[in-house]
């Protein structure tokens, strides 16, 4: 299934396309990652006519994809939890989601790879996984038992309690003060890991969850930890056609509803009239009115560079420059003329240092020989995405956002070349012999092409003091008829959070009647 979407707005063609005439009050949409593409189907079933606008020529911003030399890449996310979140949106336009999109549960959820050839097959099988931890430590066994349930203490209160409101309060965030001070907030991912987990390997087992949302184990909250509880209560899935299937359903339901999305189509700047949006101006000079505007581009770069014409009172240029943010992310996409069997959907391969070299990343802003990176092949699970015999690939390495100084255009071959060595002398032999199509993404593509401010390759990092109330708003504090969504707002990074952070709007966005009573 695949839906062709107007590949660039033309406002002199506005009414034969509907637009013009409809009386339903108007939402612009900025970006059309699955944050906005959530937000738009959740504001159409709200009754409002919604336009996405994205500067890509094909929907999906971070979830954007690559086709070449037969071969399909999924740019970025390509892991599916709590899938109940995409159900709801299917079921807010009357369909269901399982006609449109067939999820396939991995088994393993991940396989690690510790640099001295351990192998940790990390599943939803709790047996198999007690197995594999008396492998490494014995003495562990009671202590992942005691750690599941912190996980499930913190999912408690993180997701289902906090992860859908919208903290456009301080008083919201106090009201949960008492229960985040009970599960000691204040403590870090590898912090309370450690509480429970004795053994160095399996401490990483159960502690990089963050990095896949682009926080540091060692600095993010431990409130992260309920991905553990997440992951073993809904399982871990992909979507067989890759994750663009998601992208071109979700579309389909935005079509559905007689809205819109327009691709090569980039914003310049959200207009403000006293204190208030009145529509978006676009590069090419063009003006769109709206009541609304939801930004789905990243919260600073929205802040810095699409409101940078206006006076800013809380997320001003200063703020914004001296905020943390996650570590930028080097994607190598290869096909293979043959297949390597013995490779699962998810890898991760951790190399020999781990808090050393996530503070190199974090803190120092240095990029350092060795790495540890994410090995996806989707051909494990979806032989269609690659020619037959052949396999489909892309591993993703952590690395220093912009700030770091590195000058990709000339050093991105020579670390593409060491992420190839890395993967011939461990896991695919003989790689080099058998590549036929590659191509790369760098923390400068992620500031040039999505818009993403130093190149960070998940926005603000998720440590306690920029989460909740502490980040930017789902309704943003400085300008009235904006709001926000994806991953640099509330609650965060991961499909589950960008599309909590579109359910978060039916909190603080005002229905269409009444804005239409106006």
């Amino acid at each position: 299934m695949s839906f062709l979407v107007n590949t660039q707005i033309d406002i002199s063609r506005l009414g034969e396309l509907g637009e013009v005439g409809d009386t339903r009050p108007h939402a612009i949409v900025i970006g059309s990652g699955f944050g906005g593409l959530a937000a738009a189907v959740r504001l159409g079933a709200r009754g409002y006519r919604v336009t996405v606008l994205e500067k890509l020529d094909a929907p999906g911003g971070r979830a954007y994809v690559y086709r070449q030399d037969g071969f399909t890449f999924d740019a970025g996310p390509t892991i599916v939890t709590a899938p109940f979140l995409l159900e709801e949106l299917w079921a807010l336009c009357g369909k269901t989601f399982s006609d449109d999109v067939t999820l396939k549960a991995m088994d393993p959820f991940f396989r690690i790879r510790f640099d001295d050839g351990k192998i940790f097959d990390y599943s939803g099988d709790r047996q198999q996984n007690l197995d594999q931890i008396k492998n490494f430590n014995s003495g562990d066994v009671e202590g992942y038992l005691g750690y599941l349930k912190a996980s499930e203490e913190r999912y408690r209160v993180g997701f289902e309690r906090l992860g859908f409101k919208s903290f456009d309060r301080l008083t919201q965030l106090l009201a949960y003060l008492p229960q985040l001070i009970r599960l000691r907030s204040d403590k870090s991912v590898y912090s309370l890991v450690s509480d429970y987990i004795k053994d160095p390997h399996l401490r990483q087992v159960m502690s990089f969850h963050p990095l896949l949302i682009g926080g540091n184990p060692f600095s993010v909250t431990g409130i992260y930890s309920l991905i553990s509880f997440l992951e073993q209560r809904y399982g871990v899935f992909s979507a067989m056609g890759g994750t663009g299937t998601l992208v071109d359903g979700l579309v389909g339901l935005i079509r559905g509803q007689g809205n819109y999305v327009h691709c090569n189509t980039e914003v310049a700047r959200i207009n403000i009239e006293q204190g208030r949006v009145t529509g978006v101006q676009l590069t090419s000079g063009q003006t769109l009115d709206a009541d609304i505007v939801v930004s789905d581009a990243d919260s600073a770069w929205t802040y810095r560079h699409l409101l940078g014409h206006e006076s800013r009172k809380r997320w001003t240029d200063r703020k914004i420059d001296k905020a943390a943010y996650s570590c930028g992310l080097f994607v190598w996409y290869f096909g293979t003329d043959r297949q390597y069997h013995d490779i699962p959907h998810h890898s991760v391969l951790l190399g020999p240092r781990y808090k050393g070299l996530l503070t190199d990343i974090f803190k120092h802003k240095k990029l350092s020989e060795d790495f540890s990176l994410y090995l996806h092949r989707p051909t494990a699970t979806d032989p269609s995405l690659a020619p037959s015999g052949c396999d489909t690939y892309y591993a993703l390495v952590p690395v220093p956002h912009l700030d770091a100084g590195v000058d990709w255009t000339r050093y991105g071959e020579q670390f593409r070349q060491a992420i190839e060595d890395r993967l011939t002398n461990t896991v695919l032999p003989n790689l080099g012999q058998h590549i036929v199509t590659s191509r790369l993404l760098t923390p400068l593509d992620f500031q040039d092409r999505l818009n993403s401010f130093k190149g960070a390759g998940f926005s603000l990092e998720p440590r306690i003091s920029q989460s909740a109330w502490f980040r930017p708003h789902n309704k943003s504090e400085e300008f009235e008829g904006l709001y926000l969504v994806g991953a640099g707002t509330h609650p965060g990074a991961g499909i589950p959070g960008v599309i909590s952070s579109a359910r978060v709007l039916d909190e603080v966005v005002p229905n269409a009647a009444a804005i239409r009573s106006n």
